[in-house]
C-alpha cells in the first residue's frame, strides 16, 4: 500500500468518525421516566425530544380506571358490583383476549378466578378462612362459561361471578404506552411495568436491548437481582411469572399467589418461573401465568402448538436440582456468556 492510498484511507476513516459523531449529536435524546402504577414500579426509556411523562401517566390511568379492582370507580369494580353498564373499549379488548387464551389453555387462564384469589389472601378483598368446603362453594361460580360479552355489556349467569384481570392488566398497560409511542413515531424505547416489558428498536448506545431473567430465589422484598440469563431482544413483548416473590407461609406451609382456577388451590407444580415472549405484552403476561398453572409438560405442549410464542422455564427436578428449558425460538435471544 502506497503512502498516498494510506493517507486517503485515513482521511476517509476520519470523515466517517466525524460524520457518525455529528449524526449522533443531532439525534433526539433518550428520556427516562419512573413512577408507581398498578401497585408496582414502572420505568420507561424512550428516544424523544419532548418528555412525555404526563401523556404516559394519562395512558396508564386509563388502564387503571378500566381494569383495576382496587380502584373503587373502575369499570371492573362496577361490573363486579353488578352495575348495569357498558364496558369501555380497553376492558373489552382485555376480556376478549383473556377469553381466547382461556380456551387455548383449557381454563388454566381464567379472569373469573377473583373469588378464589380473594379467599386465599392475594386479591382485592379480605380473605376468609379457607377449607375444602369454602373452595367447593366458590368454584360454583368460577369459569368463563359463566360470563359473556354482549353488545358491550358483561352478562353473568350468577351475580357472584367476579373478575380479576391482574394477570393481564400490567401487560396491557405496557402495550398502551407502546401504542402511544408508535402513534408519535418513536422508534426506540423500552417500557417496563413490574417486569412486564415491550422493547422496540435500540437503546441509547444503539445496541439491542438487554433484559435479565432473575434467578427464582425466595425474595418477597424483590431485593435479589442475581441473574439466570440475559436476553438480547427487541420488537416484542415479554413477561415473567413466578411464585418466588408473592407468597406467604401459614402453619408451616407455603401458599403461592398463582391459583389454579380449575381446582381452586394454589399451584404446586415444579416450574419456578416462566418467561414468555409474544407479539405483545398482554399476550405474554397471560401465557406466563397460564404456564405456571399448567406445569412444564403442558406448557411445552402449548408452545409447540403456538410457534409464535417463545418461553424460558426454570424448574426443579425430582432430585431437587434446578434446571432450565427454553423453546428453540427463545435460543436466538439468549446472549452467549
Amino acid at each position: 500500500m502506497t503512502k498516498k492510498s494510506l493517507k486517503k484511507q485515513l482521511i476517509f476513516l476520519l470523515l466517517l468518525i466525524v460524520g457518525t459523531v455529528l449524526i449522533l449529536k443531532n439525534q433526539a435524546p433518550f428520556q427516562t421516566d419512573q413512577g408507581l402504577v398498578f401497585g408496582t414500579m414502572y420505568k420507561i426509556t424512550y428516544q424523544s425530544d419532548a418528555n412525555l411523562k404526563n401523556e404516559i401517566e394519562a395512558a396508564l390511568k386509563e388502564v387503571d380506571f378500566s381494569l383495576s379492582p382496587f380502584n373503587k370507580k373502575s369499570v371492573i369494580t362496577q361490573i363486579n358490583n353488578n352495575v348495569n353498564m357498558a364496558a369501555d373499549s380497553l376492558f373489552i379488548d382485555v376480556f376478549t383476549l383473556a377469553e381466547s387464551i382461556s380456551k387455548e389453555t383449557n381454563g388454566a387462564f381464567d379472569i373469573t378466578v377473583a373469588p378464589l384469589v380473594n379467599a386465599w389472601g392475594f386479591g382485592f378483598d379480605s380473605s376468609t378462612k379457607v377449607d375444602s368446603s369454602t373452595i367447593d362453594s366458590l368454584r360454583q361460580f368460577i369459569g368463563f362459561d359463566k360470563v359473556s360479552l354482549h353488545n358491550g355489556k358483561i352478562i353473568k349467569k350468577d351475580p357472584r361471578v367476579m373478575l380479576d384481570c391482574s394477570s393481564i392488566a400490567k401487560g396491557y398497560g405496557v402495550d398502551q404506552v407502546a401504542r402511544l409511542f408508535n402513534k408519535k413515531g418513536i422508534e426506540n424505547y423500552m417500557i417496563d411495568i413490574g417486569g412486564e416489558l415491550v422493547m422496540k428498536g435500540k437503546n441509547a448506545k444503539m445496541n439491542t436491548w438487554r433484559i435479565g431473567i432473575n434467578k427464582p430465589v425466595e425474595d418477597s422484598l424483590s431485593r435479589n437481582q442475581e441473574l439466570q440469563t440475559i436476553l438480547e431482544i427487541s420488537n416484542v413483548g415479554l413477561a415473567t411469572s413466578g411464585n418466588y416473590r408473592n407468597f406467604y407461609y401459614k402453619d408451616g406451609k407455603k401458599y403461592a399467589h398463582t391459583i389454579d382456577p380449575r381446582i381452586g388451590y394454589p399451584i404446586q407444580h415444579n416450574i419456578l418461573s416462566a418467561t414468555v415472549i409474544a407479539k405483545d405484552c398482554a399476550t405474554a403476561d397471560a401465557y406466563a401465568t397460564s404456564f405456571m398453572v399448567l406445569g412444564l409438560d403442558s406448557a411445552k405442549a402449548i408452545c409447540n402448538k403456538h410457534p409464535e410464542l417463545d418461553a424460558y422455564f426454570i424448574y426443579t427436578t425430582d432430585k431437587g436440582t434446578t434446571e432450565t428449558f427454553f423453546t428453540e425460538g427463545m435460543g436466538r435471544y439468549i446472549r452467549k456468556q
